[in-house]
């Protein structure tokens, strides 16, 4: 009997090790899930949406480890982002803090805001003026955003929210993104920590962790209270894929 309890025993570990083995090597490379904190790319993905990021769209570096384990040198099996990517990259003021925006600058490109219209290579980029994005706050209290649908020069098509084109940030340099490197915005764009700033800048190739997919659960509340999940998820965003 006590061979059978240990033999029953020994089973369950190894099938715990194999359990965990796979999830890293799935996590590693084919999907690893991450949630979003803020509002910076409101209005295409909202606080409390969780979503899958393909770690095999731009190939893997040491960034597609956990922990960023120095194992990978630059990027194997590279592929090249697309403009109106929506990507997780590390930061690159300190590569370990997750970021999420979308790629709107490529290798070689030059990239301006003038009066909240983004220019690439000096061309204008399609902005035309939709419906508000309407949200309300924890205490009832309704807010109305300008929503605008963007075309990308490749013709990806994406909403963004400009509350002014007055901010400091709507009239910029121009920035010329140098190879191997990216520009990447938030698509809400007066209220997004992105390359228009010093402290993320251009992102380096290496720190591309992956291009986000689909959402796969979404809630306005705790995720940790179920009880409340009736009322809290938003059931019409799971499974929704990310544009």
């Amino acid at each position: 009997m006590s061979g059978d309890k240990s033999g029953g025993l020994w089973d369950t570990i190894k099938t715990v090790g194999y359990a965990i083995l796979i999830a890293l090597v799935v996590r590693t490379f084919a999907y690893e899930p991450f949630n979003i904190p803020s509002g910076s790319m409101l209005p295409t993905l909202l606080i409390g949406d969780y979503l899958f990021v393909s770690k095999f769209s731009y190939g893997y570096s040491k960034h597609s480890l956990p922990f960023s384990l120095p194992l990978i040198p630059g990027r194997v099996m590279e592929s090249m982002p697309e403009r109106g990517d929506v990507m997780v990259f590390k930061l690159p003021s300190d590569n370990k803090t997750d970021f999420i925006k979308r790629i709107v600058g490529l290798p070689g490109d030059e990239i301006q805001v003038t009066g909240g219209i983004l220019h690439i290579n000096g061309t204008p980029v399609e902005r035309k003026r939709v419906e508000d994005f309407v949200s309300t706050d924890d205490f009832g209290t309704t807010r109305r955003v300008p929503r605008f649908i963007e075309t990308l020069p490749n013709g990806v098509q994406h909403y963004i929210l400009e509350e002014s084109d007055n901010d400091p940030m709507d009239n910029t340099r121009v920035y010329k993104v140098p190879e191997g490197m990216y520009f990447a915005m938030g698509d809400n764009r007066d209220r997004s920590n992105d390359s228009r700033y010093g402290d993320v800048g251009f992102i380096p190739a290496v720190n591309l962790v992956g291009r986000a997919e689909f959402l796969f659960f979404s809630t306005a509340g705790d995720l940790w209270k179920p009880w409340k999940w009736p009322e809290t998820v938003r059931f019409s965003r799971i499974f929704q894929g990310i544009e």
